[in-house]
């Protein structure tokens, strides 16, 4: 199975208006938030065969986009860490 990151079109864009990349990352941490906190990029792209730099890089989207979730970007010791926590209501 090739896993290249090369696209030879445009992005496919999700109903929310999200790219399919922004789609993952927001149901990731949809699925997540519940039994975590604190996501690295680094484990997000790991457990969504991305890179930690494609997880930054569409954060901002999945940000504007997760009315129901707040995130923020937490820490950058060793990657960025982000904070996600239930939206107050």
């Amino acid at each position: 199975m090739c896993m290249s990151t090369a696209q030879t079109g445009p992005a496919s864009v999700e109903p929310t208006g999200l790219s399919t990349k922004q789609a993952r990352i927001l149901e990731y941490l949809r699925a997540n938030a519940d039994d975590r906190t604190y996501f690295k990029s680094r484990l997000i792209a790991d457990d969504l065969g991305l890179s930690a730099k494609e997880v930054g890089a569409n954060m901002s989207a999945v940000v504007d986009a997760a009315h129901e979730l707040d995130v923020a970007k937490w820490g950058y010791s060793s990657g960025t860490t982000w904070m996600v926590t239930g939206a107050a209501e």
